[in-house]
């Protein structure tokens, strides 16, 4: 078993000529499903203590790994019953039916069974599902101590995260090979529970990862305030926004932080409160410009975003001045971070997964997209991207996003190029989001940034 973090993310034709490439090495169809089925026995082994497993089997190969793990786990001398929902249509997978020579029940005449293991449909699946496959895989998982599926449940599109089918979750996701989108992208990423990845013997890679922790440099000796990052939050009709995206730069890493425009009484005081101007904007020590947070979308806030942009400083652009932003693709190094209704409201006709929408928003804009919800992507022109999957619900309160531009912010000015600052920033927003516990506000996750961020040290 392999952790997640900084996985590669396979969708379904990446992961079939991963699988072809293995086979072409060497590696036949049988010996690659003989391998997956093994280890999903040996998952169930180790999670079950002998109860007895139904295997719901599909048509396919994913069908065909239920039936080989069923005849593991019958061998081990577990009780394995194996339940299915048509023949199989491969030939691996009708060469592991008949090695498994025992009963294979009609799927809608199945028994509940203390563990399920989902193996109806996998990465090929591409239409909803019937009502003869949903009514019975909904009882038995209803009624199952452990819900178990293969690679992904049963009702997912693998490459996009929306739903065939409404299915209950299952418990645990046994990934074979490769992380798949449907395992980091909501809906699907809710219906998986935890995830396990198994090393089947396929080789993969590929440009969009996992989201993994930051390994950050703590300062030395020779650092001071602006060799750590001098970080410019311009302010606009809201303070408190601004300040709160000011406190973000502070905690999250930043040396120097001014806040240029009208502040809160409520600042720190390690905070410098700067009148706006150009020339404020021009110091060639400030490392990055945050607007956005506050800013207001009058002719007056466009005309700070229009300056901001003229200083040639690295941006994040966040909050009001998204929607003030103009079509010209970015001249500097820049970090946009939308969520979904800014993100359609900037790349409305963009088509595709998550995924895919942020890249080609990134490729449009020539900027990062911090493309923002429960389930993060992190874009970056060239095709990078890295998925966060797994932060805190919590973080849906008012101001989280403008701490968090602060905080890429700092990550910027300290040095990080834009997609490792965009990335380092979302993965300690959420950690301190963790530590902060339920029910917080946004004043309050900025106070656990510093834990989150000696974690990385």
């Amino acid at each position: 078993m392999i952790r997640i973090d900084g996985q590669p993310i396979l969708d379904a034709a990446q992961m079939r000529a991963a699988e072809a490439q293995t086979i072409a090495a060497g590696t036949g169809a049988e010996a690659l499903m003989a391998r997956a089925g093994e280890q999903v026995a040996e998952q169930v082994r180790r999670l079950t203590a002998g109860a007895e497993v139904l295997v719901l089997c599909g048509p396919g190969n994913n069908g065909g790994d239920g039936y080989v793990a069923a005849a593991a786990l019958r061998r081990a001398g577990h009780a394995a019953r194996i339940a299915a929902c048509a023949s199989p249509t491969t030939a691996a997978a009708s060469a592991a039916r008949a090695a498994w020579m025992g009963p294979v029940e009609e799927l809608g005449n199945a028994a509940p069974a203390p563990i399920v293991v989902d193996a109806l449909f996998g990465i090929g699946l591409n239409r909803p599902l019937g009502a003869e496959i949903c009514e019975p895989l909904r009882h038995l998982i209803g009624n199952a101590r452990l819900s178990i599926a293969v690679d992904v449940p049963s009702g997912v599109s693998t490459d996009d995260g929306s739903s065939f089918a409404e299915v209950p979750a299952v418990d645990l996701t046994l990934a074979l090979a490769a992380v798949k989108p449907a395992h980091v992208l909501q809906p699907s990423a809710a219906r998986c529970g935890d995830i396990r990845l198994l090393d089947i013997g396929v080789e993969v890679s590929g440009p969009v990862r996992v989201a993994s922790a930051p390994q950050l440099r703590p300062p030395s000796a020779r650092d001071h305030k602006y060799s750590r990052g001098l970080v410019a939050v311009v302010a606009g009709r809201m303070p408190g926004a601004a300040a709160l995206a000011a406190t973000g730069a502070g905690r999250g890493g930043a040396g120097y932080v001014r806040l240029l425009g009208s502040a809160t009484d409520r600042l720190p005081h390690a905070i410098v409160r700067q009148r706006f101007s150009a020339e404020a904007l021009a110091d060639e020590r400030v490392g990055a410009v945050v607007i956005g947070p506050g800013l207001g979308r009058d002719d007056k806030a466009r005309e700070r975003l229009d300056l901001a942009r003229a200083s040639e400083r690295p941006m994040v652009i966040d909050g009001d001045a998204l929607h003030l932003l103009g079509e010209a693709p970015a001249r500097v190094p820049t970090i946009l971070t939308p969520h979904a209704g800014e993100f359609a409201r900037l790349f409305g006709d963009l088509n595709g997964s998550k995924i895919e929408r942020a890249i080609a928003a990134a490729r449009r804009a020539n900027a990062v997209v911090v493309f923002k919800g429960a389930d993060t992507v992190i874009a970056a022109p060239d095709g990078r991207a890295i998925v966060h999957a797994h932060a805190p619900a919590w973080l849906a309160t008012a101001g989280t996003g403008d701490v968090l531009a602060g905080v890429i912010g700092a990550q910027l000015a300290g040095g990080a190029d834009v997609f490792t600052a965009a990335a380092n920033g979302v993965w300690l927003h959420a950690e301190a989001a963790r530590r902060a516990g339920p029910a917080f506000i946004a004043d309050d996750l900025a106070a656990h940034l510093p834990a989150a961020l000696g974690a990385c040290l």
